[in-house]
C-alpha cells in the first residue's frame, strides 16, 4: 500500500511538471533557429573574405579604390596607400619578421588620425584605425611671470 501511495505521488508531481508552460527561449524550434543563425554568422565571417579574395585575386580593384585587405603584399599596400611615416620591425623567437606600418592623416595642424597595418613575412595580417587625436596645447607654467606695466 505504501508503494502505491509513493508511486501515485511521484506520478502526480511529474504530471504537474509536464503541464507547466515551457519558456519561449527553451522551445526546441527557437533554440534550433538561434543556433542555426549563429552558425551561419560564424560561417559567413570565415567564408566572406575568401569570396572577396576569389573575386579579386590580384587585389587590383582594391588598389584602384585605395583600400587594403588582409593577404596583400607590402608592394600592393604601397601601390594602394603609398608609404607609411613609420615602420617598426621586430622578429619573433622563431625568426619570423613582423612589421608595423604607421600612417598619419593630418586633418589640420591640431588633428591627426593614425592607421596601423601589421605584416608578417611581407604579407598583411591585420590593421586598425585610430580616430581623431587632437594635440592639446602645451601646458605653460602654473604661475607665469607677467611683467607689470610701468606707469
Amino acid at each position: 500500500m505504501a508503494q502505491e501511495t509513493f508511486l501515485t505521488e511521484n506520478m502526480s508531481s511529474s504530471s504537474s511538471h509536464d503541464s507547466e508552460p515551457v519558456s519561449f527561449i527553451r522551445q526546441r524550434p527557437v533554440r534550433i533557429a538561434i543556433y542555426a543563425g549563429l552558425t551561419l554568422f560564424a560561417l559567413l565571417m570565415v567564408v566572406w573574405p575568401l569570396i572577396v579574395q576569389i573575386r579579386d585575386p590580384s587585389f587590383q580593384n582594391h588598389i584602384a579604390e585605395h583600400r587594403v585587405m588582409v593577404g596583400m603584399s607590402k608592394e600592393q599596400v604601397l601601390q594602394s596607400w603609398g608609404g607609411p611615416q613609420t615602420i617598426n620591425t621586430t622578429f619573433t623567437k622563431d625568426g619570423i619578421r613582423q612589421e608595423e606600418w604607421i600612417f598619419e592623416d593630418w586633418e589640420s595642424t591640431a588633428v591627426v588620425k593614425h592607421r596601423y597595418l601589421y605584416f608578417e613575412e611581407g604579407t598583411l595580417i591585420g590593421g586598425w584605425f585610430q580616430g581623431s587625436g587632437e594635440r592639446l596645447p602645451a601646458q605653460g607654467p602654473s604661475n607665469p611671470h607677467i611683467p607689470k606695466p610701468s606707469s
